[in-house]
């Protein structure tokens, strides 16, 4: 099965430039714990509830002054609509996320998540699988 059949296709997205307030009011809007961050139209990283939680509101920041780009995570893993659901969860396992940005030449076209991937057939044993592997603590968490 292809990520494209079960990814999500309607995703909010975010200018680099834009504050950790309107991230956190889109991620409200869109019923979402993550929003990919855009440079140009291209994915150039990810900011996450959990950036917002300890990058701003735990440091003491201001979310109305605060830039996406000082919270988000730059080093992204990303997949291919075209890349098969099994190597699309290893690559996720591989890094520890979530949530997979999906991209065709460089533009975000979906987001395949934990979710997706559960409710695919026979999908709750690459869910559980890929969960177990992303939840391993590796040292320290940013």
């Amino acid at each position: 099965m292809k990520v494209k059949e079960i990814m999500s296709k309607n995703v909010a997205n975010i200018q680099d430039g834009e504050t950790v307030e309107r991230a956190a009011q889109l991620m409200k809007q869109y019923h979402c714990g993550s929003i990919p961050v855009c440079c140009q139209g291209r994915v150039e990283g990810i900011v996450t509830d959990r950036d917002i939680a300890l990058r701003t509101v735990a440091e003491g920041k201001n979310a109305s002054q605060q830039k996406v780009k000082d919270i988000m995570t730059a080093s992204l893993a990303t997949g291919t609509p075209e890349m098969d659901v099994c190597e699309a969860a290893k690559l996720m396992s591989e890094h520890q996320i979530r949530r997979l940005p999906i991209v065709n030449a460089d533009d975000i076209v979906g987001i395949l998540s934990l979710c997706d991937i559960s409710v695919k057939p026979n999908g709750k044993a690459d869910a559980g699988d890929t969960l177990k592997a992303i939840s391993q603590p590796t040292g320290a968490q940013g």
